[in-house]
């Protein structure tokens, strides 16, 4: 049995799959993130139908330096020719 308590050991947390992030603290992509969000409100929540937006919003972030640049077929958006 394990006890809990101010002194207890907490165990490591893994990071994420494709790592941290930095978040867009100076705004550089909020358009685009503003675009996806009132995208994602007038569809109802159903992100296949702004996955453009979406696909945007990250290659804004890919070419602001504010996420690792990676392949479309790695990020999910492999299905249509660029």
């Amino acid at each position: 049995m394990t006890q809990t308590g101010p002194f207890q050991r907490v165990n490591t947390v893994s990071a994420p799959l494709k790592g941290s992030f930095p978040l867009d603290h100076e705004g550089a992509c909020k358009y685009e993130m503003l675009k996806y969000m009132c995208c994602l409100h007038e569809k109802n929540q159903q992100n296949t139908e702004c996955r453009e937006l979406a696909k945007q919003y990250f290659s804004c972030r890919m070419e602001k330096g504010l996420m690792e640049k990676d392949e479309w077929h790695k990020l999910g958006y492999g299905d249509k020719k660029e």
